[in-house]
């Protein structure tokens, strides 16, 4: 029988590419042990990728919804907190000015209203936040901020009543300049957009609208209201103490009236706050059950993946074994 046999070149050849390969196949299966999904996806999935495409997709775009979920909880959370301090100013503030104005003294008038002069600097800083950049109440124009200072909004007030002596007279031109079409308000005072926030995505055909802007008409009132009291009992107009305690009457109570309507809006703001919370945990659940079909069709068995393992480590060993013996051969010892 006759017996065949390879040189020494093709033999070292040979025992070096299987030594790749075991090595090749240890780190393979190592990483597979370690993760517990397939190292060589297209083997594993013989190259049919549709399933795990649909998979990919469809986390990509829970993602999308999730952040676009996670940005308008910001927003809205933003603008509860600007409210509430809003809420409280104008709750405090009012008391204040009906207590003054009743009392008909100049000193405790004048003082209420440089505080009405100071909160509606308070109030317009606080609704002028922005988050991450963005404007809360300048609708689509959030990079624009929503209203001018509060020395603007009293220098065009003080122009604008200027001559008018009587409650009647300083309330309509007042109330013109604030909630006329095209009046002082919209043209010098809100800088923002007529225009909402585009609504955010948050789910498969579900949006979620935050249209509240500070033209809203409560926040108008609200800042009219101050801005009466702030000018009440400027020295520049020369207004009766009579008067000045008439005004700041009127703006107090005008002021307690509109925190109902405040309320309201704070309210649906919470609604819109319930409905991202059940957004983010269907988005959550959504991405985990995606995150689990996709561990499924990519997983290994990992006993059959260590009994692998183990084998390949046993034929790495048997080949370093096997070299060393071929590397210590000699004529001298084969004779």
């Amino acid at each position: 029988m006759p017996l065949y046999s390879i040189g020494d070149l093709a033999s070292s050849f040979l025992l070096r590419r299987q030594n790749v390969h075991l090595n090749s196949e240890l780190g393979r299966l190592s990483q597979e042990m370690a993760s517990g999904v397939a190292a060589d996806i297209p083997r594993h999935l013989d190259g049919n990728y549709s399933y795990l495409g649909d998979l990919e997709r469809d986390l990509l775009v829970n993602e999308g919804y999730t952040t676009a979920a996670t940005e308008a909880a910001l927003f809205i959370s933003a603008m509860q907190t600007t409210l509430d301090r809003v809420q409280q100013t104008a709750t405090t503030l009012s008391s204040d000015l009906i207590l003054s104005g009743n009392t008909t003294l100049p000193e405790a008038m004048q003082t209420a209203s440089n505080n009405a002069a100071d909160q509606l600097q308070s109030l317009l800083s606080a609704l002028n936040t922005n988050v991450a950049g963005r404007a809360l109440f300048s609708g689509a124009a959030t990079d624009s901020s929503s209203f001018s200072s509060a020395n603007a909004f009293l220098a065009n007030l003080k122009t604008a009543v200027a001559g008018e002596v009587t409650l009647s007279g300083i309330l309509t031109v007042i109330d013109s300049w604030f909630d006329a079409p095209g009046g002082g308000f919209e043209t010098n005072g809100y800088l923002g957009a007529t225009i909402d926030l585009s609504p955010f995505p948050v789910g498969t055909g579900e949006t979620l609208n935050l249209d509240l802007r500070g033209d809203n008409q409560t926040i108008r009132d609200l800042l009219k209201n101050t801005a009466i009291a702030a000018i009440a009992a400027d020295s520049t107009l020369g207004y009766s103490s009579e008067l000045q305690g008439m005004l700041l009457v009127e703006a107090g109570e005008n002021l307690m009236t509109s925190q109902g309507e405040l309320t309201g809006i704070r309210a649906d703001l919470g609604y819109a706050e319930a409905r991202i919370e059940e957004s983010r945990t269907r988005l959550s659940a959504e991405k985990t059950s995606l995150e689990m079909a996709r561990g499924e069709l990519l997983g290994v068995d990992l006993y059959d993946t260590a009994t692998q393992l183990e084998n390949v480590q046993f034929q790495l060993e048997s080949l370093y074994t096997a070299t060393a013996r071929l590397s210590q051969l000699s004529l001298v010892e084969y004779l």
